[in-house]
C-alpha cells in the first residue's frame, strides 16, 4: 500500500458509515466519519481529507449539495470525491460527474475495488 489518506466518510446509514470506516481503516488509512452533510463540512474544514465518500441519497442536504460545498466553502479543490450510492444507472453516474465528482461506486461496495480506488494517484 501506499502511504495512508485522510478519509472522510459521509454516510446518514450510521451502521454503513462505521463498517465502511472500519474496512478502510484496515486498509491502512486515517479514517474520519460524518452522517449528515452539515457535519460532513465540520469534521471536512478541520480533517481536511484527501478523498471523500460521499453518500448521494442524504436526508436535508444531499451529496451533490455537501460535494459542492465541500468544493467552495471548505476549500477542498485538490479533494477527490467519490460518490457512494445504490443509484447505479448512466444517468446517475453523468450526474455525479457534472457534480465534480472522480469516481461513482455502487452500493454494496466491492472492498477489493475500493482499495484498489484508494491507492489511485491524488
Amino acid at each position: 500500500m501506499g502511504s495512508p489518506r485522510r478519509i472522510l466518510i459521509v454516510d446518514d446509514n450510521r451502521d454503513t458509515a462505521e463498517a465502511l470506516a472500519e474496512l478502510v481503516r484496515d486498509f491502512g488509512h486515517d479514517v474520519a466519519t460524518a452522517h449528515d452533510g452539515r457535519s460532513a463540512l465540520e469534521i471536512a474544514a478541520t480533517h481536511r481529507p484527501e478523498v471523500v465518500l460521499l453518500d448521494i441519497g442524504m436526508p436535508e442536504m444531499d451529496g451533490f449539495e455537501v460535494a459542492r460545498r465541500l468544493r467552495e466553502e471548505v476549500g477542498l479543490q485538490d479533494a477527490i470525491l467519490v460518490a457512494l450510492t445504490g443509484y447505479g444507472e448512466d444517468r446517475h453516474r453523468r450526474l455525479s460527474r457534472d457534480a465534480g465528482f472522480h469516481h461513482h461506486v455502487t452500493k454494496p461496495v466491492d472492498a477489493f475495488k475500493l482499495e484498489e480506488l484508494l491507492k489511485l494517484p491524488l
